[in-house]
């Protein structure tokens, strides 16, 4: 990746939000849920906003709620000067962050790509990750160690059956991971194009699949994903903290 010596790589961040995110329970798209009385959407495009490495983002929002969505990061915009934009997505959220993709501009190469399911990212953490894809790396994950054992099975079973355990991986070799990740667009684009079927909920492990290098970098244990109601309340108690403690 070479860059004139006057201007630093441009970064944005693309986050794809056409799911419905059904773990949660019914009712609007998780991006759309509430969580302090802001959309989550709305926290995930402010945790971009905040890292100084961002200066666009984009939003990938399902096809009829492009509208909607528009004008709600108008009535909520940014804490800081940030482009937006948003674009309608695809079937599958590995379409959907392919049209993001696609509509970034010619002078972005470092993309990161967010999980609007992650509202409470540090902007640390979306920085350090851009930083580390500046520095050369093609692919960068943020992480966690894995705290719990885990088993292997042979093959799922049915819902409430037993299954047979046939491993039980050393945990200290397995990583978490976390969005944003990051990488170099040329790479990026490259890896949706090879692996253009199918419907990948993980970026770097289409990088992985072309054979290009992945690093990991710390994460956050706030950068969790809000998937089922457990976690939207973790989630609530995270942000009532923080209005506390840094007037968030």
């Amino acid at each position: 990746m070479t860059q004139p010596q006057d201007r630093p790589a441009r970064t944005a961040a693309v986050i794809p939000a056409a799911g419905r995110g059904v773990r949660l329970g019914p009712g609007l798209p998780k991006a759309m849920r509430q969580l302090g009385g802001t959309p989550m959407l709305v926290h995930a495009v402010r945790a971009m906003s905040r890292a100084h490495a961002v200066s666009l983002v984009v939003v990938v929002a399902p096809p009829a709620e492009v509208a909607t969505v528009r004008g709600l990061l108008d009535e909520y915009p940014p804490p800081r000067d940030v482009e937006l934009c948003v674009v309608p997505g695809g079937a599958t959220r590995q379409e959907s962050v392919r049209l993001g993709l696609a509509a970034l501009p010619e002078d972005v190469e470092v993309v990161l790509v967010h999980d609007a399911a992650r509202p409470l990212v540090p902007a640390d953490t979306v920085d350090a990750v851009a930083a580390a894809v500046r520095a050369g790396a093609p692919a960068v994950v943020p992480a966690l160690p894995v705290t719990d054992t885990v088993k292997q099975i042979a093959a799922p079973a049915g819902k409430g059956e037993p299954e047979p355990v046939v491993g039980t991986p050393d945990r200290s070799l397995l990583r978490a991971v976390q969005t944003p990740q990051g990488f170099d667009r040329a790479t990026l684009a490259a890896a949706h194009a090879r692996h253009a079927e199918g419907d990948a909920t993980d970026d770097a492990g289409l990088v992985e699949r072309m054979g290009a290098p992945v690093v990991l970098v710390p994460g956050h244990e706030e950068a969790f994903k809000v998937t089922r109601p457990l976690d939207l309340v973790l989630a609530e108690a995270v942000l009532a903290r923080r209005r506390l403690n840094d007037g968030f």
